[in-house]
Order: C-alpha cells, then structure tokens, then sequence
C-alpha cells in the first residue's frame, strides 16, 4: 500500500493556501514538478481530487481538498509539536501556538494574558492577530488558527464557543454631549441624536439590531473601521456610538472625554469566550492558553482596573454553569 509523507502533505499545503503550484515551489525553493508529484500521491493514495486545475489562473480546492487542507494543517502543527517535545525530553510545552483575536477587547485583554502564558510556558512561541467575526471564523476553518478569542457572533456549528464573560452593551458620548450629564439612557433618547457606527461585518448588524428590537432605527451618521477612530469622533461631538467592550480610559487619543452611559432598555450582549475548530484536537501548547484563559484570577485584575469605565460589570460565565 503506497503512503504520503510529512512533506508531501506540506508541499500541498503551501499550494493549496496559495492556490498556485508556481508560487508554492518559489516558497519552498523546491521545482514544480515536486510539488506537483506530491500533489498526485496524495489525490491517487486517497483516491480523492484536491484541486480544480484552470489553465493558467492557477488551482482552486475542491470541497475533499479543502476539508483535508484543515486536517492537514493540524497533522503538521502535531508533528512540529512532537519534535520539539522530544527534543525537550517532556520537561515543558513547546512549539508555536497562532491565535486570533476580535480587535476590540484585544488591546484590553490579551497582553496580560499572553504575558501570564509566556511566564508560564517560555518555550511556546506566540502569535496573535487581530480581524473582524468573518475573518476569524474562517481562518479558523482553514486551520490558520488553533484558538481564537472573540463574541458569540453567529458561531457556526463547526467551531466550539466556551464563553467566558458577557458584556451588555452600552453608549458612549462626549463629555460635553447634551447627554454628557446622564449616567444612563433609553434606546428612543439616543435615537434622536446622531449615531457614530463601528462598521465591521456582523458587529454593525449586531449595533444596528440592538435599536431594531425596539422598534427604532438610528440615524447613522459616521462609520469607522477602528476603534480608536470611533472614540475619535464621539469624543469630538460628532454623535454617540454603542459599545460593550470595557474602555481602557475615558480619555480619547486628541484628549476629549468620553462618558458612558447605561442602556435603560434590554438589549441582547455579548459573551466574549474562546473559540476552536470543532473535532480538532488542541495541541498541548493551545490546551495550555484554553486552561489559563478559563482560570477565574487570570483576568480578573484586568477586570478590576476597568470596572470604572463600564455602565455595567461584565459576568463571569464559567462561574455560573
């Protein structure tokens, strides 16, 4: 019976995410034709087509390619992993762990954590970035991702969601804002005034429903793809924005205050939590961040720091079930 090696599985990575067998061999400084041999021994050994081949515009993964390329992905990580344990004896979790992170609470949340982590596990080497619920979700299905830390923004049944704390929306307004005196507000009230938008997939639709559950619409007003250009305009009186991320500071970067007000109304929050591709096994070295992350004393001097920037204290959902 004819077998498929570690590097076969690698050449068909690399062109599967490059969807080029050309640019896969400049990548990996090995000919064409090698990457194309690997290619063929693991579409004859599996009996299954990896790629739709287009006359010079490259590949495309078929439904079977795209699920082995996840899989694939993660038998690397395992044996990398593997190395380095043996390498290590045992004595410590090694290797390299890749998350993602929804770009609003990173900057409140991950750096502590990840330095707690890297304190704890030395020889792991951490990479985290930062995209939109879209972006994660998919780069956690095409096995870019072990672990990301994000919203329970329509999930999909393929990841599995631990949630950690939920975080109830709230509004955000300059200090000098005809609002800037209350401390907390009805849905109808802000909808007479104009509304900053953070403009990301699935979170608008997420702001902008909060209003619609009540009947309202806003009048949107500005949209940003940043929050810190967010802040920027409320802070100088360019309208209210919603948030329910903790702010660092009620400060704005040019220096205007920003006050936050409580949400008189329900409205649906959102769980931030730990995200993972379903049916995949977590290597130790994400197993160790998925532990840590749920341990109740590792956010919880974060948490207290920011108490005073939050309408409303954030729960922990861990302690509730």
């Amino acid at each position: 019976m004819r077998h498929f090696t570690l590097k076969q599985l690698r050449y068909f990575v690399v062109a599967g995410d490059l969807s080029s067998v050309t640019q896969a061999a400049k990548q990996l400084h090995v000919s064409q034709p090698s990457i194309s041999a690997a290619i063929q021994q693991i579409e004859e050994t599996s009996g299954l087509q990896l790629f739709v081949r287009h006359h010079a515009q490259g590949l495309s993964l078929t439904p079977a390619g795209k699920q082995l390329l996840v899989r694939a992905k993660q038998l690397l990580r395992d044996a990398e992993g593997l190395e380095r344990f043996a390498v290590s004896l045992g004595e410590e979790i090694a290797g390299e762990l890749r998350l993602v992170a929804f770009p609003t609470f990173a900057p409140v949340f991950l750096p502590q954590l990840l330095r707690r982590y890297a304190d704890h596990y030395p020889a792991v080497s951490l990479q985290c970035d930062e995209m939109n619920q879209a972006d994660i979700v998919q780069g956690l299905g095409k096995g870019d991702y072990e672990l990301a830390f994000t919203y329970d923004l329509q999930i999909p049944e393929s990841v599995d969601f631990t949630p950690l704390y939920r975080f109830p929306p709230y509004a955000v307004v300059a200090a000098s804002h005809p609002l800037g005196q209350r401390d907390s507000i009805r849905l109808a009230e802000l909808a007479e005034f104009p509304m900053v938008m953070l403009d990301w997939p699935l979170s608008r639709e997420y702001f902008l429903s909060i209003f619609s559950h009540q009947g309202l619409t806003p009048a949107v007003a500005h949209r940003a793809k940043s929050m810190d250009m967010i802040r920027g305009l409320v802070a100088n009186g360019f309208g209210f924005s919603l948030f329910n991320t903790p702010l660092p500071a009620l400060d704005a970067s040019d220096s205007g205050r920003l006050k936050a007000l409580h949400l008189e109304d329900e409205a649906p929050a959102l769980s931030m939590g730990i995200a993972c591709l379903r049916g995949l096994r977590l290597s130790p070295a994400a197993e160790a961040m998925h532990r840590l992350a749920c341990d109740a004393e590792t956010l919880a001097p974060t948490l207290a720091q920011l108490a005073p920037f939050l309408a409303e204290p954030p729960r922990r959902l861990l302690d509730e079930s």
